[in-house]
């Protein structure tokens, strides 16, 4: 019996043994775990950046960088984009500074910048808000960027308990890093508040300019011979250049080796005669009005050898370009037989161009309106402003042509940009008006199923898609009603890049830089 229960007993102990054992271990983990969430709360504040974003007439200065803690080293990325090209910033001098109640309380030497990316530490002496200034030295410039509101903490919990008031921009972001945005075309800029009023698209055929074409024309009837096989529509020709003969030799009506020989003689004849009544009007052996009449038969005679030296030869008609251009029109053969006064070919300058522009009825009431316009060309599908082109709107029609139920709007341009004569283009008529409104250039803008979105900067590696109502386009720049504000950075070239970036999840939002 006794030793029964000494044997409970025993298992009595034992239990209560490894229950012991058991609550020990227990808090052990517990222990444990609490000290291991410290720690990752400890790494997570220390992987806490903080993101500072400036621009001046020549740079983007974007800096990720750790709080700033008195007497403690603040590891800081700055990334310099030199504007407007958005390219990174190449072999400069710069030095940075933070300043806090007007002085600096930290400070760096001379540092050397290359690709566009700089990274260094900082340890503020002092604690307060204050500001960090970058000087930024080129071969060709110094600028100097200032990045205001600068906390520089006391502790380190000070820093902690801001930190977690940070603003964060996670919904509908994507990550498109310095790095790659510095590999394509890139930019961002503020929406423009601009007048923007009323936009007519139609089309318009190009013509060449009134008195920028030369018809060249027969001086003699004959038979037309090319000079080389090259002279065809299209090739260009300098004023004064052969461009073709005609030749007579074969008729034997109008034959100009004929004349020419008659009109040689007529001048070498009359020639003598003036010279020798010239010495007797001298001596008063002939009268005044005898030798008037021996030079005016002198200076015809010239006048007319002349001419045919100058335009003809004993074949033919020399045909001359009479501007420097391109050949528009060929209207005759090699061998055809033409008249005296017969269109032989066409020179243009193509240096200016008439847009003959066709309008419906219906935009009739904002023809007097009409101040600028957009072209499209149809090779490179660019758009270029009248600007661009020297524009300038010559007249709108009051009435509908006879053949036509659009009414006519003429401009000029400057042939710049490779605009052919006889060819088509898009054309945006814009109107003056007296309202405002937000507009981005046409490259900012993504569509899905109908629904348009543009890319919102957070910062220089953060960006927000979001919808957006629009408006009117004049092919350049788009209206938009509704989505952004004016103090907002939108992307305007690159916009796709980020889109595919954003569809493909190369780049988690949430993890960080990529550099």
């Amino acid at each position: 019996m006794r030793i029964k229960l000494i044997g409970i007993v025993l298992l009595t102990i034992t239990y209560l043994g490894c229950k012991q054992q058991d609550n020990h271990e227990e808090s052990e983990h517990a222990e444990h775990d609490h000290e291991h969430a410290e720690h990752e709360h400890e790494e997570e504040h220390e992987d806490e950046k903080l993101f500072y974003t400036e621009y001046d007439n020549n740079y983007e200065l974007f800096v990720e960088t750790d709080p700033f803690i008195v007497d403690e080293d603040a590891v800081i990325t700055a990334f310099v984009t030199v504007l407007p090209d958005f390219k990174p910033l190449e072999n400069a001098k710069i030095r940075v500074s933070i300043i806090v109640d007007g002085e600096n309380v930290a400070e760096t030497g001379e540092l050397f910048i290359e690709h566009g990316i700089l990274s260094f530490n900082l340890q503020p002496l002092s604690g307060g808000n204050g500001s960090i200034k970058f000087e930024i030295e080129t071969s060709k410039n110094k600028s100097e960027i200032v990045l205001q509101d600068i906390e520089v903490y006391s502790e380190h919990e000070e820093a902690h308990e801001a930190l977690e008031h940070h603003e964060h921009h996670e919904v509908n972001t994507c990550t498109f890093t310095k790095s790659q945005s510095w590999k394509i075309d890139f930019a961002t800029e503020h929406p423009t508040n601009e007048a923007f009023g009323k936009i007519i698209k139609t089309m318009a055929r190009v013509e060449s300019a009134r008195g920028e074409e030369s018809v060249v024309i027969a001086k003699t009837s004959g038979i037309i011979l090319f000079s080389n096989n090259e002279f065809v529509e299209g090739v260009k020709v300098e004023k004064g250049q052969k461009l073709l003969s005609i030749s007579s030799n074969e008729l034997s009506e109008n034959n100009l080796s004929v004349k020419l020989a008659e009109a040689k003689s007529n001048y070498e004849t009359s020639k003598i005669n003036f010279e020798r009544e010239s010495a007797l009007v001298k001596d008063k052996i002939i009268s005044e009005h005898e030798f008037l009449d021996a030079k005016n038969q002198y200076e015809t005679a010239k006048a007319i050898y002349e001419n045919l030296i100058e335009n003809f030869n004993e074949s033919g008609q020399n045909v001359d370009g009479t501007i420097t251009g391109y050949v528009k029109n060929i209207y005759v053969e090699n061998g055809q037989y033409v008249e005296a006064g017969q269109a032989l070919i066409s020179i243009s300058q193509n240096k200016n161009l008439l847009l003959t522009v066709q309008v419906q009825q219906k935009y009739a009431a904002l023809l007097p309106s009409i101040v600028s316009a957009n072209i499209k060309s149809p090779d490179n599908e660019k758009i270029y402003s009248f600007d661009q082109l020297n524009g300038k709107i010559l007249s709108f029609g009051k009435s509908t042509t006879e053949n036509s139920y659009m009414i006519p709007v003429s401009l000029q341009i400057e042939n710049k940009k490779g605009f052919t004569p006889g060819t088509f283009v898009e054309v945006y008529l814009k109107t003056v008006t007296n309202s405002n409104a937000l507009t981005l250039p046409n490259t900012s803008f993504m569509e899905e199923q109908g629904v348009y979105y543009v890319f919102v900067q957070d910062n220089p590696e953060l960006f927000e898609k979001r919808e957006v109502k629009i408006g009117n386009t004049d092919g350049i720049r788009t209206e938009v009603i509704q989505g952004i504000s004016a103090e907002e950075r939108i992307v305007t070239e690159g916009a796709t890049q980020i889109k595919l970036a954003q569809a493909t999840g190369a780049l988690d939002p949430h993890s960080g830089h990529v550099h």
